[in-house]
């Protein structure tokens, strides 16, 4: 047990929190050991991860923080790798490199820990073909707040029966639990952000690397251009990502990536798997570049890993310049993490745009999966009124997407800042169902404390 630094009470957002004693495990059997004294003195825990999360999950309120950084084993086999929670997805992908394999999500932070991808089912740019982390977890040791040790594996179904509920029409989805009558387990915890259970290691599908890659930034003179290309190409075949910045987001970025083209309003990444290096494909985004009116002699293409390096770097580089503007202004991070129907696309954005256009001008940028139809909208407010107004904002976008028929969270989780979408998302009765749950496995409320749920009354 230690004193509680301040890098294990916040986020990336900036949010903060508080606990009495900090622990670090060893070992599954000293976790088991912390988790069990917690359980029998009714002290909270709050599980700490990376750090990289956005919603206050790993904040504690009050009580202890338990931390799983030296959860660090990992072992490449073929087709699957076994990897503690505390392992990064860089140094996982790296791993997997020389083997002639990698892990298909992508969370845009590379520095994540792969148990903090779990409990928030984290995604990112190449789950447009590949999907989120739930369909790359094979099994998992999980350990719950009265000390038992449960081995999953895929197939394997929950011991007790599972209540049902709706589930959005969108390609995304990570708010509350996934829960459906015969799903396995795993699935009970994975989005689960850490109130159900602690886990340590987890067995994660591998998948052969791809030796051909088609990838770009394409610039575009409009929005609507960008817009109207997102349609046209959604369907390329083998595409695995689609992702879009809007005119503030190549604004924000140009003062590190000056070679940006001046008259950009929007761009596209876009990365599609090839059978050779002369594949006809690559003459057909000539064609596909010429159709949508693309920027085609500014816009940028990968010829070599270094480049496709470069352009994910880019892409990485705007949500580390949104949050140091947002800290350097002095304020929380106010960012989305909402999706809708493929089909409700533009509607949403459209939505976007014109609130955002009303309320702040110039202080908000758009960016992400928009191939998902999910992107993450950001403002970056300059003083306290509006900040308070941009977050009756994200109420306005949350309320909106459900409308749609969306998600409240695609795939950041809602953890404490952002618990309170859950009731736009779901009717009083079926939060009851989930915290039903929750009180089957973690009867005194312990763990996670104020993340998704707030503490019932004794």
């Amino acid at each position: 047990m230690f004193a509680v630094p301040v890098s294990y009470l916040e986020d990336a957002s900036g949010y903060q929190g508080e606990a009495e004693a900090l622990f670090a495990p060893e070992s599954v059997e000293e976790l088991r050991d912390v988790l069990e004294r917690a359980h029998a003195n009714a002290v909270p825990v709050t599980v700490a991860g990376a750090g990289t999360g956005v919603a206050g999950g790993r904040c504690a309120q009050g009580g202890w923080v338990v931390s799983v950084e030296k959860f660090r084993q990992l072992e490449i086999g073929q087709s699957s790798a076994r990897v503690g929670a505390a392992v990064s997805l860089k140094d996982l992908q790296a791993a997997a490199v020389p083997t002639g394999q990698f892990y298909a999500p992508d969370p845009t932070e590379y520095s994540a820990a792969l148990g903090g991808t779990i409990a928030t089912n984290a995604s990112g740019s190449r789950s447009f073909r590949y999907g989120d982390t739930r369909r790359h977890v094979m099994g998992m040791t999980v350990v719950l707040i009265d000390g038992t040790v449960l081995e999953l594996k895929r197939g394997q179904a929950a011991p007790f029966e599972i209540p049902s509920l709706p589930m959005p029409a969108t390609t995304k989805h990570s708010a509350g639990y996934w829960l459906k009558p015969g799903m396995d387990y795993l699935d009970l915890f994975i989005g689960s952000e850490g109130t159900l259970g602690v886990v340590t290691e987890a067995e994660v599908r591998l998948l052969p690397n791809v030796a051909h890659l088609l990838t770009g930034v394409v610039f575009f003179a409009s929005e609507a251009g960008a817009l109207a290309a997102v349609e046209a190409w959604r369907g390329v075949d083998r595409l695995r990502m689609l992702e879009y910045l809007d005119a503030g987001s190549i604004e924000l970025l140009r003062p590190k990536y000056p070679e940006t083209p001046g008259e950009a309003r929007g761009a596209l990444l876009i990365e599609q798997e090839l059978d050779s290096e002369d594949s006809p494909e690559v003459d057909a985004w000539l064609d596909r570049l010429d159709a949508a009116e693309a920027m085609g002699e500014a816009s940028w293409f990968a010829s070599t890993a270094a480049d496709r390096e470069r352009f994910r770097r880019f892409r990485h580089a705007l949500p580390e310049a949104v949050n140091d503007t947002v800290r350097r202004n002095g304020f929380l991070k106010l960012g989305s993490d909402f999706a809708v129907p493929i089909a409700k696309n533009g509607e949403m954005m459209a939505f976007y745009r014109r609130r955002l256009d009303e309320q702040f001008p110039g202080r908000y940028v758009i960016f992400g999966h928009i191939g998902d139809a999910h992107v993450h909208v950001n403002i970056l407010p300059t003083c306290q009124e509006e900040f308070d107004r941009g977050k009756e904002l994200m109420t306005a976008f949350a309320t909106h997407a459900v409308t749609l028929g969306g998600t409240v969270g695609a795939e950041h989780g809602l953890g404490k800042r952002k618990a309170h979408f859950l009731e736009l998302q779901y009717s009083r009765q079926q939060l009851d169902s989930m915290m039903a749950v929750k009180r089957r496995l973690d009867p005194k409320w312990l763990l996670g404390r104020g993340t998704l749920f707030p503490v019932p009354p004794a």
